[in-house]
């Protein structure tokens, strides 16, 4: 249980949180419709380039890592995750930034964070222990003083924000289904998939295409802030757990107020320092979490990314060097041990209280 564990997931948080203020910036020049799409399509452009790449530095004669492709079965959950988290958010935040300013508009998406942690306590019953709870709090906490403005009214902005975010908390716990798959696979048909669908919607609307510059602009934004954040998400649920991964997430309004405040230069108050605080007494109660118990894993057979240790003792129908990882479809059986662990794709276990 270290900052190791937490790095994918802080690292997504930087990039989206980045995304959302340059986001803004962009919005002037495209519709939102068609910003959504190009982002995303940025995503899915991108890291289809890097899997491309990735398979070509290969060596001849090395064990391919499992074919590229979503088990026929987990499919309804990945498209459902595109539904609403590749159509639907991206659609709902871009629509929100057309009447909501880029640091506030940052500052919501805090919300995100809430909502995914509670459908993955309340909803598949991942396990919360009471320094996580009041990890989160403390986090949520933090968003609040951040966008906490005396006598201002809740526009109809941030409520097609909160929206946003809300169809990206139901995408979060779905694609927690999908997980031990490829991730930047699984980020990169998510991008594809959403990318296409939100640019047709809005060409068919009648959005004009924009100029070349702020095109590329648009696709690689979506490239970093989404595509690359994305494939660091799913890595995170993979080790993490959703609840965990959108804790970290959390923080994400941070990084985009610091963006904020360098594009539209203005003194921080004492709130942005108490809520900068209170974010790192979260990240800080959720990295120092020890959960441990006795647990038996159920049998299980799946394929990701591993290497041989405790719970990776199989043989191979394959030559394979045993100091590197690899990844292959592998069996687990029945095991029951103790150590510290997170509700990651090999300790999603029930609990007696």
């Amino acid at each position: 249980m270290s900052i190791r564990s937490a790095t994918p997931a802080l690292a997504a948080a930087l990039l989206f949180g980045a995304s959302t203020p340059l986001a803004k910036l962009l919005v002037g020049n495209v519709g939102p419709l068609l910003l959504a799409g190009l982002l995303y399509l940025g995503s899915g452009l991108g890291l289809c380039l890097l899997l491309g790449l990735r398979r070509l530095r290969q060596k001849a004669g090395e064990h391919s890592a499992a074919v590229l492709r979503i088990p026929r079965k987990e499919l309804p959950w990945l498209l459902a995750a595109i539904v609403f988290g590749g159509v639907l958010g991206p659609a709902l935040l871009m629509l929100g930034l057309t009447q909501t300013g880029g640091a506030s508009a940052s500052l919501l998406l805090n919300v995100e964070g809430v909502l995914t942690a509670g459908i993955a306590w309340w909803v598949f019953k991942e396990n919360a222990d009471r320094q996580i709870v009041l990890g989160m709090l403390a986090i949520v906490l933090g968003g609040l003083l951040l966008s906490w403005e005396p006598g201002a009214s809740f526009s109809p902005g941030a409520l097609l924000i909160v929206g946003a975010c809300l169809c990206w908390a139901v995408d979060n716990n779905l694609t927690r289904k999908v997980a031990t798959n490829d991730a930047m696979l699984v980020a990169g048909l998510k991008g594809l998939l959403a990318g296409v669908s939100n640019t047709a919607l809005a060409l068919m609307a009648g959005a004009a295409w924009p100029s070349l510059p702020t095109l590329g602009a648009s696709l690689l934004l979506g490239f970093l802030g989404y595509g690359l954040s994305l494939t660091l998400f799913v890595v995170a649920l993979r080790t993490l757990g959703t609840a965990r991964t959108g804790a970290y997430f959390s923080v994400a309004p941070l990084f985009g107020v610091a963006i904020s405040l360098v594009l539209w230069p203005e003194l921080p108050g004492p709130l942005f320092w108490l809520a900068g605080a209170l974010m790192a007494l979260g990240v800080w109660l959720h990295v120092r979490e020890r959960h441990e118990h006795e647990h038996t894993h159920e049998p299980l057979e799946h394929s990701h990314r591993h290497a041989h240790d405790e719970h990776h003792q199989h043989e191979h129908a394959f030559a394979w060097d045993a100091t590197q990882s690899h990844t292959h479809a592998h069996r687990h059986e029945v095991l029951t041990h103790k150590h510290p662990h997170y509700p990651d794709i090999h300790h999603r276990h029930g609990h007696p209280h």
